[in-house]
């Protein structure tokens, strides 16, 4: 169907109040690494600089599991899952650094400077870098896998206030320098809380939540922190979707205003969920005030 100038207008209209309503507001985006893709990656990459010249100040923040894994089936090393966190021995980590800060966060950033035209504006950053992402171990038995006790916030708010949009990889290291992988669910929870996001948006290989996970149809659109972490307590969700909705539960207790969870595979998800009255996917609040 060909989409007219009066079509074409009306969607400029609708997303007026929207951008009035977030420009200068932080947007955390967390870029699951099943939804990698080069062509929604440019998409994105789109969707982050339209958002980034009406005032929103976006940090992504990127996983890269599939990538990891990939790299270690090449050098004969098996993947180990606990309760979905990577376990990570010292090898392991060095396939980590090298996968997320080394290829998957230069080949976005590239993205994002390609389609920027003028002049980058995406700007890699390590949780390593200038103590981003402070940990400590979360469980021995894990090796080095790191929970975060410290954001540096305002070296993120900094590189925006500079007109940079940062992109995060999910390696920090601990008050020794040691580095330890960390969970992209929960950094990016962690970054949009020390931020004060108005918003943190999980880009995923799933529609959102689902009633059923053989029904697309079956979306749930709005929920709670009390109702989704109930549904985690009763196993109500798949096991891949816990962490993101534990994260998502633990950003809008912590001071975020909404979380979403949206299907990164479909082009320019982030502004169909930003700037249309629609939306998609699952939006999560602390209270229900809808």
């Amino acid at each position: 169907m060909t989409t007219t100038p009066s079509d074409t207008a009306a969607i400029l209209v609708q997303a007026l109040p929207y951008i009035r309503r977030f420009a200068g507001k932080s947007v955390v985006v967390k870029l699951g690494g099943a939804a990698i893709d080069k062509e929604l990656d440019r998409a994105l990459a789109q969707d982050v600089l339209l958002l980034r010249s009406v005032g929103v100040r976006c940090v992504v923040v990127h996983g890269g599991g599939p990538q990891v894994n990939a790299v270690m089936d090449k050098m004969g090393k098996q993947p180990e899952f606990r309760d979905g966190l990577r376990v990570t021995d010292k090898e392991t980590l060095e396939i980590v650094r090298m996968v997320l800060v080394g290829k998957v966060n230069r080949d976005l950033v590239a993205t994002i400077n390609r389609e920027a035209l003028d002049e980058p504006v995406a700007v890699g950053v390590s949780g390593e870098d200038g103590g981003l992402l402070t940990t400590i171990p979360r469980d021995p038995s894990l090796g080095f896998v790191g929970e975060v006790t410290k954001v540096r916030a305002n070296l993120l708010h900094q590189l925006l206030d500079d007109g940079l949009t940062p992109v995060v990889s999910t390696v920090g290291a601990d008050a020794s320098g040691q580095p330890y992988n960390i969970n992209a669910d929960d950094a990016a929870m962690a970054i949009a809380v020390a931020m004060k996001a108005e918003k943190i948006i999980y880009l995923t290989a799933a529609p959102g939540l689902l009633e059923d996970v053989n029904d697309p149809a079956s979306l749930v659109q709005r929920l709670t922190a009390p109702e989704l972490r109930e549904r985690i307590a009763h196993e109500s969700v798949s096991a891949g979707m816990i962490p993101k909705l534990r994260a998502c539960a633990d950003a809008v207790e912590g001071g975020v205003e909404f979380a979403h969870i949206i299907d990164g595979r479909v082009a320019h998800s982030l502004l169909i969920e930003l700037l249309t009255d629609e939306g998609i996917g699952t939006m999560i609040k602390k209270e229900a005030d809808w």
